[in-house]
């Protein structure tokens, strides 16, 4: 059993319509029975999957198609599981983004979706707020730098900003795991303060967080 932080149910509605779309139907039969003379029939609703059993099928999916990497080695998506410390930031157009930071002995992730998928959380969302694409979520960072006394330029590669937020997150640590879409992966762009040479950088969208035992 999962103990769930988050799940974006956008992505998952989103993946699932495309590789299963019957999955998340509803589906009606009908019971007949016969007494001598007349036929009492009644149709029966079976419920719709819930969240969770359209966010397995999803991750089935992309385990069964390969599609699935780690965090030092990412396809398409990666899972892991790791210490990440974890806040909401202020986002675009009065929405919320979560972002959650971690690394392991190869790379420095980041983790970044929408404030309002987290699981009993009232964070805002805006109808043309884009929480999962990659100037969102670079804004959302350069906006949370900016208020805690970063000032970094402009053009800097976008893997900076994932990297100095990494290093100045200051919210909780929890041990998580996960599965995430990669947006952007490369080489470090400060390779002078990293713990040890050949470090990488990865950024991702997560289809769910949840608590690690």
């Amino acid at each position: 059993m999962r103990y769930y932080l988050y799940i974006s149910d956008a992505k998952v509605d989103m993946l699932l319509s495309q590789i299963d779309p019957a999955f998340g139907r509803r589906s009606t039969t009908e019971a007949g029975l016969s007494v001598k003379l007349f036929s009492l029939r009644r149709s029966v609703e079976a419920s719709a999957p819930d969240r969770t059993a359209k966010l397995e099928r999803v991750l089935r999916h992309l385990e069964e198609t390969g599609q699935t990497g780690s965090v030092d080695e990412p396809g398409p998506y990666f899972r892991g599981s790791l210490p990440m410390q974890w806040g909401l930031l202020p986002g675009e157009n009065g929405g919320a983004l979560v972002y959650f930071g971690g690394r392991t002995g190869q790379t420095i992730l980041g983790l970044g979706g929408a404030g309002s998928h987290v699981l009993g959380s009232s964070a805002p969302q805006s109808q043309d707020f884009a929480p999962s694409s990659v100037p969102t979520l670079l804004a959302g960072l350069a906006s949370a730098l900016s208020a805690d006394g970063v000032e970094m330029p402009a053009d800097q590669p976008s893997l900076a900003w994932v990297h100095t937020a990494g290093r100045l997150l200051r919210g909780p640590q929890q041990t998580v795991e996960f599965v995430a879409r990669r947006l952007l992966t490369g080489p470090s762009p400060y390779p002078e303060v990293d713990a040890r040479p050949g470090m990488r950088v990865l950024l991702g969208s997560p289809l769910y967080v949840a608590l690690a035992d």
